[in-house]
């Protein structure tokens, strides 16, 4: 019952919640104060594989690297509105009227409505036919019949009316300090190269342009049914398109490649069908085809709290995504892919103890030494801005787990154990066994003191499980025993130490804070669906560790994590939550989070690595491969318990 006290009190509260601060110079930022940068949200993302570009709704690109992902940016808008930009739209209109892909593909497909008409405009990193091998960016594993063309293409159509489109491409190399110098290479001024930074690109359109300073510019009216185009092109002998046919015949090309890929996808005949297509679609895009690597994001430096210092470079492949990226790409039968990748693991050089670091460059580089440009402002003033990731030399105890999870799943969807994995399979099973007595940073690369993580030890025993199963698959029954027992041992270790006293599992031995990453217990089957302390840490994460109903790695004033600020929710936390609670049998209160993370995608159904609830806007780099595996992953796990349900009742 609810006393008059107690109504007071909460009315005192709200009056001093709402009153103004007396310091309101250290409120946190809002991700909703206004601000020159888009919502990161409202990005629309291209690739061709090899290099992605961001798309902001006015329709200029805001960030593109060339070559490939992790090459210093010829756009660099995303985190300077001063480091460079190509828009394409019509003059003095910023707001489209539809922005959407095209059905099945990574291609932009953007309408504009203006004052005198309508116009359509499309855009893509374009994909075609392979006639050579690639020089710009070679391939380490087998080419397939389809490669990028290293050019940006975008066509635009008139469909009604008389509308005056803008051109305007204004790079500036290497992340922002270097402006373009522009040569007007014909008389017709259709063809530009702007050179920098030891590089040369090209722009070529059927509009007359001209060199203003650091950037190029044109303007045209097209009538209803004419067509323009332009493309920037970086591939060998900076080819082109000629005209707005051939434009237009590369982007038809695209649309094959993509649809024919997606058309080798097993994907449910399910009313989640979509998001799990275009989660499917963002992976692709964000795996560097010459060597099958995938990129954790397509950005650097997007924050993580608002204003904030929790900006990381995340265009780099993080050893614990091997798992989840197996399973997603084996549920959906995009089996070459999860090879790929799997190949790609195998080549990584190890530590001198044997063991993986827990990241590596998509060329498989071991130093991903961080760097700052302070030069730059940072998107919406969150600073520094970095390029490379100070913790590549982490100990992180986890990659063992995620490295040895992946290559079980691997060795039993193929129904064989290659050659070449098995000297993985000792070495990471060797390293587990030496450290899990350790404390490391943890799973969230925490820049504080070393702690005994519960996730940690939770993966390590993972790592000694599922190496104990590749032994049994190989024939070596001496060392099968050996890890299984390791295995016991490590588990016995933390249902000792790494539950409290409610039955419910820690964020580290010294503490009874929780950790969203403990939800792997329940999704590696470290303790079985009816445990009543894998149930109690599920509910205790989905009741304690939330924010309006979405999930926290942790609270920040409870972790020393080394930084200050408070962060957004995390959208693969959130994703795992939906799994734990599938697992422990709280099916329908997994299918209502299921939802509302679906209802929180962007515009074009994408996702950043976190939400900010009391705002609704993205936080973090994007789009983010992570929360789009773990969405795969959720959505998978109910479906399979709906399919099941099926032929059960």
């Amino acid at each position: 019952m609810t006393t008059t006290a107690t109504k007071d009190r909460t009315r005192t509260a709200d009056r001093e919640r709402r009153a103004p601060k007396p310091d309101a110079a250290r409120r946190p930022r809002s991700a909703a104060a206004p601000s020159p940068f888009p919502p990161i949200a409202d990005y629309a993302f291209l690739s061709d594989c090899h290099t992605s570009a961001l798309v902001a709704p006015d329709g200029a690109i805001d960030w593109l690297c060339v070559p490939r992902f992790d090459s210093p940016s010829v756009f660099g808008a995303l985190l300077d509105r001063e480091a460079g930009f190509f828009r394409l739209a019509p003059f003095g209109i910023h707001r489209p009227a539809t922005r959407i892909y095209e059905p099945g593909t990574n291609t932009v497909v953007t309408t504009w409505q203006t004052p005198g008409g309508w116009v359509i405009v499309r855009d893509a990193l374009t994909i075609g036919p392979r006639h050579r091998e690639d020089e710009v960016t070679p391939h380490t594993r087998p080419p397939a019949d389809d490669d990028a063309e290293h050019m940006l293409v975008r066509t635009v159509l008139c469909l009604d009316g008389a509308v005056e489109v803008e051109l305007v491409c204004e790079p500036v190399f290497d992340y922002g300090r270097i402006p373009a110098e522009w040569t007007l290479l014909d008389a017709d001024r259709h063809i530009a190269d702007a050179s920098g930074a030891d590089q040369t690109i090209r722009l070529r359109t059927d509009l007359a342009v001209g060199v203003e300073g650091g950037r190029v510019r044109g303007r045209h009216t097209l009538e209803q049914g004419e067509q323009a185009y332009c493309s920037l092109s970086w591939a060998e002998g900076l080819a082109s398109p000629a005209n707005v046919d051939e434009a237009s015949a590369q982007l038809a090309a695209t649309t094959r490649y993509w649809r024919a890929w997606l058309a080798g996808a097993r994907l449910p005949d399910h009313r989640w069908r979509e998001p799990i297509q275009r989660s499917a679609l963002a992976i692709k895009g964000l795996t560097y085809m010459p060597t099958g690597a995938t990129v954790a994001a397509a950005t650097t430096s997007l924050p993580e709290t608002p204003g904030g210092e929790r900006n990381w470079d995340y265009r780099y492949t993080w050893v614990r995504d091997a798992t989840f990226t197996l399973q997603a790409l084996h549920w959906m039968g995009l089996d070459w892919e999860a090879d790929e990748f799997m190949q790609f693991i195998a080549d990584l050089e190890p530590n001198a103890d044997g063991g993986l670091q827990i990241m590596y460059g998509i060329d498989g580089r071991r130093d991903l030494s961080e760097t700052t440009r302070d030069d730059l402002s940072g998107y919406a003033g969150a600073r520094p801005v970095r390029i490379g990731n100070g913790a590549f030399d982490q100990r992180q105890n986890d990659v063992y787990g995620a490295v040895l999870d992946s290559i079980l799943l691997h060795t039993r969807r193929s129904q064989r154990l290659p050659r070449r994995l098995w000297p993985i399979v000792r070495s990471q099973a060797e390293c587990a066994t030496a450290v899990w007595r350790e404390p490391d940073q943890g799973i969230w690369e925490a820049r504080g003191a070393p702690r005994h993580y519960v996730s940690s030890k939770l993966m390590c025993w993972v790592a000694l499980d599922r190496a104990a199963k590749l032994a049994e698959i190989r024939g070596d029954p001496g060392l099968a025993a050996t890890w299984a027992a390791t295995a016991q041992e490590i588990r016995a270790d933390i249902l000792e130490h790494g539950v409290d006293q409610r039955g419910v599992l820690r964020q580290h031995y010294e503490t009874d804070a929780l950790d969203a990453s403990n939800l792997l217990a329940a999704m590696f089957g470290f303790l079985p669906p009816d445990d009543k302390r894998l149930r109690a840490s599920v509910l205790a994460i989905a009741d304690e560790l939330t924010d309006d109903g979405y999930v926290l790695r942790y609270r920040t004033d409870e972790t020393d994590d080394g930084l200050s600020g408070k962060e957004g929710t995390f959208l693969i936390c959130s994703f795992w939550l939906v799994s734990g609670l599938t697992v422990v049998g709280e099916l329908q209160q997994a299918r209502d989070l299921m939802e509302r993370l679906l209802r929180i995608a962007s515009p074009l159904n994408l996702y950043a690595e976190e939400f900010d609830a009391d705002t609704a806007h993205h936080l973090g780099n994007f789009p983010q491969a992570f929360s789009h595996l773990a969405l795969i992953e959720a959505a998978a796990r109910i479906i399979v318990v709906e399919r099941l349900a099926e032929y059960t009742q």
